[in-house]
């Protein structure tokens, strides 16, 4: 395949950016988006050039590190996947394809395709955990009785690898999507419930901080989410919120 890449670098977070153009053949069918990635870089390398920089990590649809807006969508135009299982199949020779990091306001560049997301840490750090006295004093998950239902629903809120899919295809870069994931795993399981309310006021206080915008239900976040999170958990973020503010 030939194709024709057109690529956002930005030296740093204070350089301006621009598109550029690469040129690139002999790319393979079955070659992963980040192998075709590698290909064009080690070409860059090979001339002198700097290489574009991007992240990845596991290549295996974990992380969520290979984060990148190709052809105007979150990880590509494919469905259910991440950057780094998209495979070259999905485009045609002669193709030419628009590569660029998520944009938001709370995901500054860091150099070309790299972004800063760590302001999704930030927000699970604010009350992402449960503080049950574990030490020496350990109870075995299964003693507890939870009904199929609240657990399904549970692990399908905990599938959220916090990409940040969901903030780049939202027109207000909203990140209520990966926030009520995290609320929700925890508030459908007795183990959350202790402190369900400081947990949901401390992170939606967080993510207002971090300048993420608010949620108008377009659905882009659900339909980009790799991971298939459903927009309920927003509705239940929503409830747990209310209930907690009406508390006090």
């Amino acid at each position: 395949m030939k194709l024709t890449l057109k690529i956002w670098r930005q030296k740093n977070a204070q350089d301006k950016g621009k598109m550029v153009d690469y040129p690139i053949d002999g790319i393979e069918p079955d070659m992963s988006f980040l192998e075709m990635l590698d290909v064009l870089n080690e070409g860059l390398i090979n001339k002198g050039d700097d290489p574009v920089s991007f992240d990845h990590d596991c290549r295996e649809g974990i992380c969520g590190m290979c984060s990148l807006f190709i052809n105007g969508e979150a990880h590509g135009p494919d469905r259910g996947v991440t950057t780094c299982q998209l495979h070259m199949r999905m485009f045609k020779d002669g193709d030419t394809i628009y590569i660029e990091p998520f944009r938001a306001k709370a995901f500054p560049v860091i150099k070309d395709l790299v972004v800063d997301r760590s302001a999704f840490d930030r927000i699970q750090h604010a009350g992402g955990f449960i503080s049950v006295n574990t030490s020496g004093n350990t109870i075995d998950a299964n003693t507890i009785p939870i009904p199929k239902h609240d657990a399904d629903r549970a692990f399908d809120a905990a599938t959220c690898i916090g990409c940040g899919a969901c903030v780049a295809s939202c027109k207000n870069s909203s990140a209520m999507l990966f926030v009520s994931a995290k609320v929700s795993q925890f508030a459908l399981l007795p183990q959350g419930k202790v402190e369900a309310a400081d947990r949901v006021l401390n992170m939606v206080r967080q993510m207002d901080s971090e300048g993420f915008g608010n949620c108008t239900n377009t659905g882009a976040c659900e339909v980009e989410c790799p991971k298939g999170i459903s927009l309920e958990n927003i509705a239940r973020m929503n409830r747990e919120y209310l209930s907690a503010s009406l508390k006090g």
